[in-house]
């Protein structure tokens, strides 16, 4: 020290009230001087805080259905998030709900607190639940976790935990007036690399098998577009279309059937048990949601695995059954629950009781929706299976980076965020309708519930 010209009193003045300045003179450099030598890598620099600006519905129907995406603008200019808030039935409401109020209510809140966001949106109505503002939700939060992804640089899936498979497998749907126009449409399907197949016969409870003209369609009660169901012919058909397929197709294929609601559980339950021989991959929906305590006395009478959930609004429905083990795949509506954010919290409970995921993935739900979909069925382990889709011309017109299908394989666009982006102006040309009937009457005019 004596030779540098410092006394041990000035040296330990510079390392105390001088601590700052002597060490930077002591190690050389000021703080910019640093920092301009060494950047602070990426990772450590953190995210700046960001609000929401606006929130929007984007209403199309490219494929027939009625589609409808929520855009989330931010403070950061050319930064959005879209959601899928797709209510086919009852669009037009959720367009209110989604421009009305979900605009008003997130403007100006913080971006990235989606569990906050979710819980608040979720309770501030009071009245909770409900297909409108639970997809108006939905809509959402998918639309936050793109903005996440996006301001992350990474994938959903990757900020869910990760890829636990290389793609999603995926069923898809074959049908036919008869079993044997079914066994061509599932040889077809094969030939496309799938593994698991839905079977129907004339559609859901067998309706395009009917030619009879009920009672109630000549008494001239009831809807001119109202269709009629053989509940009796429907219960008989559906062993023989499996003894069918099963021969004829082999056993390799996984066997798939969507009761839909449509029987009376007692109906349902020995129907069921007819097709433990054929060994069905699951069937869906034996039950309406009105009629859950049947599942107790199902699961007692049959080993057929079995699917419930598109129609419940709550997470908290799936708590009773899944805890109980009535069924083996959660068949949830991710835009009817409320999005990814309570998805994924039924897909973690469903992990501790062996209960699979198989997401709700019909044609009324738009491309961010299944896209959502498959980031979910990439990162968690207890996946069971995913329903399949097909975009066409029009839809992908309007929509960019859509999931792709590829030998029975479900694969995302490996972008930031969802990966889905929209053209507003080609959505513009398909605007969506207010119709919407549905219905199914028994010989009588009694209608059947779905």
């Amino acid at each position: 020290m004596k030779e540098n010209g410092m006394s041990r009193r000035e040296t330990m003045k510079a390392l105390g009230l001088g601590g700052s300045a002597g060490i930077l003179g002591l190690f050389g450099g000021t703080p910019d001087a640093r920092a301009a030598d060494h950047d602070t890598p990426q990772y450590a620099r953190g995210m700046k805080p960001l609000t929401i600006k606006s929130v929007r519905a984007i209403a199309t129907a490219p494929q027939g259905s009625n589609l409808i995406v929520v855009k989330v603008e931010t403070s950061e200019p050319g930064l959005y998030g879209l959601g899928c808030a797709t209510f086919t039935q009852r669009a037009e409401v959720v367009l209110v709900a989604i421009n009305t109020y979900l605009n008003e209510f997130c403007a100006g809140r913080d971006v990235d607190n989606i569990e906050d966001m979710w819980h608040a949106a979720y309770v501030s109505s009071y009245w909770r639940n409900g297909p409108v503002l639970n997809n108006a939700l939905s809509g959402l939060d998918q639309a936050l976790w793109d903005i996440k992804g996006k301001r992350a640089g990474m994938p959903l899936y990757q900020l869910l935990g990760g890829k636990v498979r290389f793609a999603v497998p995926c069923y898809t749907h074959a049908n036919g007036r008869t079993p044997e126009e079914t066994v061509e449409s599932v040889k077809k399907i094969q030939e496309q690399g799938y593994r698991y197949i839905r079977i129907q016969q004339g559609g859901y409870g067998a309706v395009g098998s009917t030619t009879k003209k009920p009672d109630f369609k000549e008494a001239g009660f009831g809807g001119a577009t109202d269709n009629y169901m053989d509940e009796n012919a429907y219960l008989k058909a559906i062993p023989i279309l499996f003894e069918t397929v099963r021969k004829q197709c082999g056993e390799e294929v996984e066997l798939l059937h969507d009761i839909h609601e449509r029987v009376q559980p007692m109906n349902a339950i020995n129907m069921i048990k007819k097709l433990e021989a054929y060994r069905p991959f699951f069937i869906e929906d034996p039950f309406s949601p009105e009629n859950m305590k049947w599942f107790k006395l199902l699961r007692q009478s049959t080993t057929v695995p079995l699917a419930m959930g598109e129609l419940f609004n709550n997470i908290n429905e799936f708590l009773e059954p899944m805890a109980n083990q009535w069924f083996d795949y959660i068949r949830i509506h991710v835009s009817q629950i409320g999005g990814v954010t309570p998805a994924m919290k039924v897909a973690r409970l469903g992990e501790w009781f062996n209960v699979k995921t198989a997401w709700h993935g019909p044609g009324d739900v738009s491309p961010v929706g299944h896209s959502a979909h498959a980031h979910i069925d990439l990162a968690v382990w207890n996946f069971g299976i995913q329903e399949a889709v097909q975009f066409n011309d029009k839809t992908l017109e309007v929509f960019s980076g859509c999931p792709t299908m590829k030998n029975g394989y479900m694969s995302v666009n490996e972008v930031p965020g969802i990966g889905v982006d929209i053209d507003e102006k080609a959505a513009a040309k398909f605007p969506i309708t207010t119709k919407s009937n549905w219905q199914v009457r028994k010989f009588d005019g009694t209608l059947i519930r779905p």
